[in-house]
């Protein structure tokens, strides 16, 4: 079976680190965006089975850039999961009526996190 790749993207560092250190510890390659605009740079570069995408960010915003990703004819399939301190049910119908897969709010379990975000791939 080949390796998952999955994209983080969030403006946090610390947040980064962490997620990027779990997701490695489950066997998926990562990549890194700092932004959302880095994020579909990435998109671009390279193919992911999933992105885990934070909503608040310094450029576009992270429905923006759910939005990007369900529109576009190679990306459609992409799983999205937005990780998010946006906890108000109106925020998470948003993220989920954009196409998101999942919506997991901060703070979040690392385990319950992994297991989802494993669960989804296996999909």
């Amino acid at each position: 079976m080949e390796t998952k790749r999955i994209l983080i993207v969030d403006d946090e560092p610390n947040i980064v680190m962490s997620l990027e250190y779990l997701m490695r510890s489950k066997g998926l390659e990562v990549g890194i965006a700092r932004s959302g605009t880095e994020a579909l740079d990435q998109m671009e570069q390279s193919h992911y089975d999933l992105v885990l995408l934070d909503i608040t960010m310094p450029d576009l915003d992270g429905y923006h850039v759910c939005q990007t990703i369900k529109n576009h004819p190679v990306w459609k399939d992409t799983h999205v999961v937005f990780l998010s301190a946006k906890s108000k049910q109106s925020d998470i119908e948003k993220g989920m009526s954009l196409g998101a897969t999942d919506y997991i709010v901060k703070p979040f379990s690392t385990k319950d996190l992994s297991k989802r975000i494993l669960e989804i791939l296996e999909t």
